[in-house]
């Protein structure tokens, strides 16, 4: 029997009537398309693995989603994973939903249920959790963006409960596990901070920048990595880095070596790195 995810703040967080909504969206495309660098300058397509983009209420994080979604014009994409906060629920884990559609202005978004069947089976912290999804707008205001710049693309919609270091890293490596190979975009809807004034977010944004962008996050001897560009792979336990006495540098380089890519490509920004956390237990 097929369950529709009714929207929750269509009307009120954004317009509820098709046209209107396209023609919201698709002002706030253009002037990010011309307010921003010439195309020519933009990374290609081809190169993103994921976005950032805010979950406000379209008037106020429009303008700023815009700069993130107007790189996906034209991307081919098998798959499209959506995480955000819970706001109403308070749980431990991440949340999926049993639902095989979400509704819009625009028509329904289908969710693929056997990638959400994958990553429960992934991960022991994934798991139904309907009352969550129900109000929620961290993901639904993505998908008016979505629905202009890649429509028809199906979704895996993810919410996070109680958000610590071990849940995400936890997820980190389920979906590194689940999507490796596929042509799949990874969103990330939050906005970071609130009720500050512009030079305190901006900040506190620059402190988030550094701290994803930072190779020096990664711990040798605890962190493992993944390495990951298109159907090429390569693991490479924590334990390795420290047996052969590595850098985090020389660490990334071996995994991209083992995943069958130059040894600097990590540099590039076109490949997936993941860390993930193992424990050896013996006599």
């Amino acid at each position: 029997m097929a369950v529709t995810r009714p929207a929750a703040v269509a009307g009120r967080w954004y317009p509820g009537i098709a046209d209107v909504l396209a023609q919201e969206v698709d002002q706030y495309l253009a002037s990010a398309t011309a307010g921003g660098p010439d195309p020519s300058e933009w990374s290609a397509v081809t190169d993103l693995t994921a976005l950032v983009a805010p979950h406000a209420g379209l008037r106020y994080s429009g303008p700023v989603a815009a700069y993130a979604y107007r790189e996906l014009q034209g991307c081919a994409l098998d798959l499209v994973v959506l995480v955000g906060p819970s706001h109403f629920v308070e749980f431990e884990g991440v949340a999926v939903t049993r639902a095989d559609a979400f509704e819009t202005p625009f028509g329904l978004v289908t969710v693929d249920e056997a990638s959400v069947t994958a990553l429960a089976a992934a991960s022991a912290l994934v798991c139904e959790h309907e009352a969550a999804h129900a109000r929620e707008h961290s993901i639904e205001m993505q998908l008016p963006f979505l629905c202009r710049v890649c429509p028809h693309v199906p979704i895996v919609p993810l919410l996070l409960g109680r958000q610590t270091a071990e849940t995400a890293s936890e997820l980190g490596r389920a979906l590194a596990e689940t999507f490796a190979g596929r042509r799949v975009m990874f969103i990330a809807s939050t906005d970071l901070s609130h009720y500050n004034d512009a030079p305190i977010a901006a900040k506190l944004d620059e402190a988030v920048i550094e701290r994803v962008t930072d190779i020096e996050t990664i711990e040798l001897g605890r962190h493992g990595l993944i390495v990951e560009h298109g159907s090429r792979r390569g693991l490479l336990l924590p334990q390795v880095a420290i047996e052969w006495g590595w850098t985090r540098e020389q660490f990334l380089a071996h995994t991209c070596e083992k995943a069958g890519l130059r040894h600097d490509a990590w540099k590039s920004g076109a490949i997936i790195i993941s860390r993930f956390e193992a424990e050896i237990v013996g006599p």
